[in-house]
């Protein structure tokens, strides 16, 4: 016969206690590996002899306060063009992806219009527009278009960037499941319906985390206009360096940007960090 089993069950396990030790240790690590190696790049530049001459150069407090007004006035400029730009951008670039998008024979020359579009514009460099348009439109002294070079600069930031975001929008629109527009049609709905009913609200989710890696680069970019005259950030502290033979006024814009951009792309990391969490769920 077999035994009995016995009725009492296991002692529950014993909880261990906390281990401060393993609790500490990788952020001691941390912190004296970045001390190790940030402490080490100190004392390299600062143990080297030119130092100090680099340090007037381009570190001078004086100039740097003295820079600082004009910098920041021309740092507005950046901010205005941006964020126009980046509205123009979000609205121009939706509307290729959506006519890319679009199905059946009817669409296929604004398919292929818009194809040629993206090719054109993200094969040229940036930069080479920004001087074409801003140069070369106002020297054409069109009647009844703008002569600003700030104005031609910033279209053609908004052409060059608009076919890169196009193909971040139409990425979106491909990942929506062919069910959704499936069941769409099944509904009765055409095919703009479709598209602005069922397909975009997802397509633009899915979408936001690579549109927030855009926003910071064109954030930074907006500085090329200072080679066609705009009196930006970039172009004022040029104008400084000139005229006192300093480049502490190139250090003052290069902190505004940073101060600019490193939030943004703090922002642009939490959102792919909750997107990639939405997407482990759903999942799940």
């Amino acid at each position: 016969m077999i035994p009995d089993q016995p009725t009492t069950p296991p002692p529950p396990p014993r909880r261990r206690g906390f281990d401060w030790r393993r609790a500490l240790a990788p952020g001691l690590i941390s912190s004296l590996s970045i001390l190790v190696v940030f402490g080490g790049l100190a004392w390299l530049i600062a143990g080297n002899e030119n130092w100090p001459r680099i340090q007037r150069q381009f570190f001078s407090l004086d100039h740097m306060l003295a820079a600082l007004p004009r910098v920041a006035w021309g740092f507005l400029t950046n901010m205005k063009v941006w964020l126009i730009a980046m509205a123009c951008i979000g609205v121009w670039a939706l509307l290729l992806a959506v006519i890319r998008s679009l199905r059946g024979p009817w669409f296929a020359p604004f398919r292929l219009m818009v194809v040629l579009y993206i090719d054109l514009f993200r094969g040229l460099p940036a930069l080479l527009l920004v001087i074409l348009f801003g140069f070369g439109i106002p020297a054409l002294r069109i009647p009844g278009l703008p002569s600003s070079g700030l104005f031609w600069g910033g279209f053609a930031m908004v052409l060059s960037y608009s076919a890169y975001v196009c193909e971040i929008y139409r990425a979106g629109i491909d990942a929506v499941h062919e069910g959704q527009r499936a069941a769409a049609k099944a509904l009765g709905l055409n095919e703009g319906q479709i598209m602005l009913y069922a397909i975009l609200p997802q397509a633009l989710r899915n979408a936001v985390p690579s549109l927030m890696n855009i926003v910071v680069a064109l954030q930074k970019d907006v500085a090329l206009l200072s080679v066609i005259g705009v009196r930006d950030a970039v172009r004022e502290a040029q104008i400084y360096t000139s005229s006192t033979f300093n480049y502490s006024s190139m250090v003052v814009a290069a902190l505004l940007f940073l101060l600019a951009t490193i939030p943004m792309a703090r922002l642009a990391d939490w959102v792919t960090h909750r997107d990639r969490t939405r997407r482990l769920q759903l999942a799940g």
